[in-house]
């Protein structure tokens, strides 16, 4: 199985976590979050994740998630990066974790391209013609 770390700014990756939860029914494993904050040390903060990805991988990868493109969360990921096995992705929102969650069981690259495409078709402009086709199936 394939474990998840978010990486993101305050609360966000433990607020994302407990919505994934209340969406799949329970708290899923090997999933854990840093929330990153301004007075924080950067070096400390890499030791951390490091430290808590080795927790994670069991052996198969670790997908690291994070909120905004070139924020700090983001340039943390990517001094954590190994190809093959440890896969990051910036911009993540509760579609995209949903998704690497129900994926996980299968190889990482799977579960980046499943991820991604979460979070891209999670983002709709919901207009009153969307509503209607939602409603009505």
């Amino acid at each position: 199985m394939i474990g998840i770390l978010i990486v993101a700014h305050g609360s966000l990756g433990e607020a994302l976590i407990q919505c994934a939860s209340h969406v799949v029914g329970a708290r899923p494993p090997l999933l854990k979050q840093i929330g990153v904050s301004m007075h924080d040390n950067t070096d400390s903060l890499v030791s951390l994740a490091r430290e808590q990805i080795t927790q994670l991988d069991q052996g198969e990868g670790v997908l690291v998630l994070s909120d905004i493109y070139g924020a700090t969360p983001c340039n943390l990921l990517c001094q954590l990066l190994i190809p093959g096995k440890i896969e990051g992705i910036s911009g993540v929102n509760l579609p995209m974790l949903v998704r690497a969650l129900q994926y996980r069981g299968e190889p990482l690259n799977t579960v980046v391209e499943k991820a991604l495409s979460g979070g891209c078709d999670g983002v709709v402009h919901v207009t009153s013609e969307v509503c209607n086709v939602a409603a009505h199936g």
